[in-house]
């Protein structure tokens, strides 16, 4: 196979099906989906990305980046699939509130390095999320109702064009590519590290309050109320809970930038709402902002649906608890707002949809078909307040990224990829120009 011929030239492991350890490096982090690629290059480092990338555009075949396969959509046949986690380098520049992280970093690594400076970056809520893709997609997090989409937050992106050779971007070298860099995924260059600007956040108060089933509505009505008149430092999202045999529940989650007294006085209402089975509610350290959902760290097998509401009214929260979550797992409800409303600079533009609903079930094989109907009944059951945009960093396997951006933005955002990727080097894992 012609992919052998860049086995001289690498100083990382080229796999090729039939290998050891193929198989488990060409898993994307979502079980469900597969991944039919021709090879997998695992980068020892940026000069590996680039002699890889002229290696394909010699040979005439595509990468698709995958630093720790999150957000995989498995339209990656026959490519090349990059992994990229052994760079993995994290410079903290306190002085100048500046995180340079390599392209396999995952934001838990920046969070436990930034986190005891008094400092933050714009992460999500699960620690082993790779901070290249996930912000190049916009990134949705704790704290993008104060400080906006992660994407708006980088401030220099280290590259390998299309033609394999290694470039610094910046608004002012190439404020074209540095747009759609910035939330328009990875399909216009291959990133190698990121510069991201860091926040200050002296104190953060966080957690998780759970209650029964039958306290759902209280917690709905809580969650409206507080959502209403929110400042930007307060994020709060809610579950309706049904783990696998176990009762089904509700749950709170949120985090405060700022201190603890300030964070009860907004949240008083929840301390009326009688019957928690857990509160976790307390000071958070920075680096411990994934236990707050504690999300899975392995790979998992799932369904994933999500959808932007214009709103919440009487009609849609009856809509949402008239049924059970069952086969679903959560039916999660996160309000967004603040900066996330206002226009950044990159192409994730704003978001003026007020909250965002996501549908999880499990996507083994006895409930996948049941999973899928679940999800499809909740969205038509809403469609009068479903706006048809989802954020890129949340499209599921079978979307695509025509779905993420405005018509001007796509426009935009395919130009720049025909300019600077002809011959189709790049493939994000939800293309432009699909």
């Amino acid at each position: 196979m012609m992919i052998n011929d860049a086995r001289g030239a690498l100083k990382g492991r080229v796999l090729l099906p039939g290998d050891d350890g193929f198989e488990q490096a060409a898993t994307a982090w979502n079980l469900t989906v597969r991944q039919p690629v021709a090879a997998v290059v695992e980068a020892a480092d940026a000069d590996d990305v680039a002699a890889l990338v002229r290696y394909a555009r010699r040979a005439g075949m595509t990468v698709a980046a995958q630093p720790s396969g999150h957000g995989a959509s498995g339209d990656v046949e026959g490519l090349i699939l990059l992994r990229t986690g052994l760079l993995n380098q994290v410079e903290i520049r306190a002085e100048e509130r500046v995180a340079r992280v390599g392209a396999g970093v995952r934001w838990g690594q920046v969070l436990a390095a930034a986190g005891p400076l008094g400092l933050a970056g714009l992460s999500g809520s699960a620690p082993g999320v790779g901070v290249t893709g996930y912000t190049l997609g916009g990134g949705v997090g704790w704290f993008s109702r104060k400080y906006g989409f992660a994407s708006d937050s980088v401030r220099a992106i280290d590259i390998v064009d299309a033609d394999g050779e290694p470039g610094r971007v910046t608004a002012e070298s190439d404020p074209e590519l540095f747009w759609a860099l910035r939330g328009g995924g990875g399909d216009f260059a291959m990133v190698t590290a990121l510069e991201l600007q860091l926040y200050p956040v002296p104190t953060v108060y966080g957690g998780r309050v759970v209650w029964p089933e039958h306290r759902t509505r209280e917690v709905y009505d809580a969650f409206l109320e507080i959502t209403a008149e929110a400042p930007h430092e307060l994020s709060v999202w809610i579950n309706r809970f049904q783990p696998p045999g176990a009762p089904p529940m509700v749950t709170l989650d949120l985090t405060y930038l700022g201190e603890a007294a300030q964070a009860q006085d907004l949240l008083a209402r929840l301390d009326k709402i009688e019957d928690a089975i857990s509160d976790s509610r307390g000071v958070v350290p920075v680096a411990d902002l994934g236990d707050i959902t504690a999300e899975p760290t392995d790979p998992t097998p799932f369904i994933s649906c999500a959808e932007l509401l214009t709103g919440l009214d009487a009609d849609a929260v009856e809509l949402l608890l008239a049924k059970p979550v069952e086969p679903l797992i959560n039916l999660q409800i996160r309000h967004l707002g603040g900066a996330l409303a206002e226009p950044g600079g990159g192409a994730s533009g704003a978001v003026a949809e007020p909250y965002l609903l996501s549908l999880v079930g499990l996507g083994l094989p006895h409930v996948a078909d049941a999973t899928r109907a679940k999800q499809a009944e909740v969205v038509a059951d809403l469609d009068a307040s479903i706006s048809g945009r989802k954020p890129y960093t949340v499209l599921s396997p079978g979307e695509t990224a025509a779905q993420a951006f405005s018509g001007s933005a796509l426009a935009r955002l395919r130009e720049i990829k025909r300019a600077r990727d002809p011959h189709n080097v790049f493939r994000a894992n939800y293309p432009v120009l699909g």
